[in-house]
């Protein structure tokens, strides 16, 4: 038995999803308006990235979310890997030497995105569109989103997400209140 994120050519094989993310799959029956958001993993990477590449954090966050579900070990049945599903090429093009490291990960995925907003002119649906389906899919159907099924929902997933994270960053932060006479 032999294991790879690579089929091997010319001989049969099986591929096994190790580490996925079956709520990021189309038949998922996650209600996405509705799915609890993750403002806390990896935060100063996002950040940090964002910052540095001129990328709105929420559309990392929502990227991270509908690609992974924020799990760094998430491995695609086409090879994507890590938490924003980085395919082998795209991450060797970034330097990227292990797309399960979470910071290398999130460092490649942001300077990509920030990549597809310059080529897209800041469209996030275009951008969204590009990065699951690829700048090739975009491009045939003449910059819109291609009409695939997967394409289509994962276009309107990040939306959503980006919306709700969004709204989540510009929420006050709550602190509790301390009963009066109590110490602290």
């Amino acid at each position: 038995m032999e294991f790879s994120s690579k089929p091997p050519r010319g001989r049969a094989y099986v591929a096994v999803e190790v580490g996925g993310c079956p709520a990021c799959r189309l038949d998922s029956s996650v209600n996405w308006t509705a799915t609890r958001l993750n403002i806390v993993d990896y935060a100063k990477t996002i950040a940090t990235a964002a910052t540095e590449h001129g990328v709105d954090q929420a559309l990392v966050r929502a990227i991270i979310h509908a690609e992974s579900a924020f799990n760094p070990e998430a491995l695609s049945r086409k090879g994507a890997q890590g938490l924003m599903q980085l395919m082998p090429g795209t991450a060797g093009m970034y330097g990227v030497t292990n797309a399960f490291d979470p910071e290398q990960n999130i460092k490649a995925g942001v300077q990509h995105l920030a990549g597809l907003l310059k080529r897209y002119d800041g469209d996030v649906k275009l951008v969204a569109a590009a990065y699951n389906a690829g700048e090739g899919a975009v491009a045939k159907y003449h910059n819109t989103v291609p009409p695939y099924a997967e394409t289509q929902v994962y276009v309107e997933r990040v939306g959503i997400l980006q919306k709700r994270y969004a709204e989540a960053d510009a929420a006050p932060t709550k602190v509790p209140a301390v009963a009066a006479g109590a110490s602290s």
